[in-house]
């Protein structure tokens, strides 16, 4: 199979997975996979009430439930009035038992990040 028939192949699929959880949003869905397939980023912007959150969290499930392990990461920040940059992007803790610091990354590490 060639790279555009893979990338046609899945296009499809995920097309097909979307299309069955957001009924209505053609346009945005396609979209979002065209960004996908370019190795863009998406910013979805519109009214409350309009499936962003629903579109992204089942994009994430589509993209990890490939049956080929964790190779696709979604995690979600949740934008509260007290939310630290460090909650976003990771933290230094130190490991009494080791005796080093390690580097925790946080959710902006992932491959989707739903940020609501």
């Amino acid at each position: 199979m060639s790279d555009v028939q893979t990338a046609m192949s899945v296009a499809n699929r995920l097309q097909n997975r979307l299309r069955a959880a957001i009924i209505g949003r053609d346009t945005v869905i396609d979209l979002v996979i065209i960004a996908l397939l370019a190795d863009g980023h998406v910013l979805l912007e519109d009214y409350p009430g309009s499936g962003k959150t629903t579109l992204a969290k089942a994009l994430g499930e589509s993209l990890v439930d490939t049956g080929q392990g964790n190779i696709v990461s979604m995690r979600r920040v949740q934008f509260t009035p007290d939310l630290l940059p460090s909650d976003v992007t990771g933290t230094t803790i130190f490991d009494p038992e080791q005796r080093k610091f390690f580097f925790r990354p946080g959710p902006i590490f992932a491959h989707v990040l739903l940020a609501d």
